[in-house]
């Protein structure tokens, strides 16, 4: 079983660079990186007690009333930033780097805001902990733990849900908004200014596919070469916390390291 990382998480407002709506972020994401036993209330959170008692009175009912009526509003406002749908798109293949980019490279540089290259210092490496999923599976997972939506950029699929090497290019890649990924203290710094990509499996359970792991070091070199991005700020999830195995001990770490571009000059 996988190190948890869902025990201690918290919702906390997350400062956005961009004209959109204000929004709420989540300090430290990543609820989606481990497997847990019973997906339910987080352990450090202990269920309401409920002990009789005559009932409140006709004042306290009206403040009651009020601040229900008042609550809901609220939420109906933060709702609407938080999409319904995962959105973003799917690339079936990216070209090697020495190659001649494919019609569709150019999508990953971001599609309907510009680039911020001002933003993006890192990427961190994660997988799911479950053997299936899909982008919208997991955009519903992390809407039901209070995320706004899908908390990673990228997802790699293992052909159990999302095809096998398929990268979905996420909402918050498209806008260029920040993550909900890495947990921990690390996670204030990197949800903020590192890109999160997660590979659909269990990497202490399972290799993950050989087509996974191309697309996943495609994607990086070129995330490198275009951000300036060398090998030293490309991360496992487990080296920024001690919380987590992500993405397990069967990812080739070593293979992975060898491909990555050298600093840039």
């Amino acid at each position: 079983m996988s190190t948890s990382d869902h025990a201690a998480w918290k919702p906390c407002a997350q400062p956005n660079s961009h004209t959109s709506p204000a929004s709420i972020q989540v300090e430290w994401g990543a609820r989606a990186d481990e497997q847990i036993e019973g997906q339910g209330r987080p352990e450090a959170v202990t269920a309401p007690q409920h002990h009789p008692s005559r009932g409140p009175s006709r004042r306290t009912q009206i403040v009651f009333a009020s601040f229900a009526l008042a609550m809901t509003g609220a939420m109906a406002v933060l709702a609407i930033d938080a999409p319904r749908q995962a959105g973003g798109f799917p690339l079936t293949n990216i070209t090697p780097l020495e190659d001649q980019p494919a019609d569709g490279d150019h999508l990953l540089l971001a599609d309907q805001a510009d680039l911020d290259r001002n933003r993006w210092s890192g990427i961190v490496v994660h997988h799911l902990g479950e053997p299936f999923g899909t982008a919208e599976s997991v955009h519903r997972q992390h809407l039901s733990w209070d995320y706004q939506g899908l908390g990673y950029h990228f997802l790699i699929g293992n052909g159990n849900g999302l095809g096998d090497g398929e990268v979905h290019v996420g909402y918050r890649w498209i806008e260029q908004f920040p993550g909900a990924h890495v947990v921990g203290d690390a996670g204030t710094e990197h949800n903020a200014r590192s890109i999160g990509i997660c590979l659909i499996g269990n990497g202490d359970r399972q290799p993950f596919t050989d087509r996974q792991i191309k697309h996943l070091t495609r994607l990086i070199q070129r995330l490198q070469q275009e951000l300036g991005l060398g090998a030293e700020q490309v991360h496992l999830h487990r080296h920024l916390t001690d919380r987590v195995t992500s993405p397990g001990r069967l990812f080739p770490e070593a293979q992975f390291r060898a491909s990555l571009l050298d600093p840039p000059a």
